[in-house]
C-alpha cells in the first residue's frame, strides 16, 4: 500500500520518512495542497531502479543490433562491459 504524506512532513518528520524509505525499500509520495507532488526514495532503492533501467536499455540495444546484424558482439563481451560499468564480476 502506498505511503502518502503531506509536504509539511518533509520538514517536520524528515528522519521518520528517511528511516521508512531506507528500512522498507518503498517510496513515500508527498502531496502539496492535496495533489501528488514528489516521490521520496532511498538512495540505494533509486540506484537499483536506475541499474534495472540501464540493463533493460542495454538488452533492447542488443536486440536491435541482432536484428540489424550491425556491430554484433558476443554475449561474453556484453556481460563483461555491463559488469565493469556496474562494478561486479562476471555474471
Amino acid at each position: 500500500m502506498a505511503t502518502i504524506r503531506p509536504s509539511a512532513d518533509i520538514r517536520n518528520h524528515y528522519t521518520e520518512i528517511s528511516d521508512f524509505c531506507n528500512n522498507n525499500d518503498e517510496p513515500v509520495f508527498i502531496t502539496k495542497n492535496g495533489t501528488g507532488d514528489l516521490v521520496v526514495l532511498s538512495n540505494s532503492y533509486y540506484e537499483r531502479m536506475c541499474a534495472k533501467f540501464e540493463f533493460q536499455r542495454l538488452l533492447l540495444e542488443g536486440l536491435k543490433d541482432i536484428g540489424d546484424d550491425s556491430g554484433s558482439r558476443t554475449i561474453d563481451d556484453v556481460f563483461f562491459d555491463f559488469g565493469r560499468k556496474f562494478g561486479f564480476g562476471g555474471l
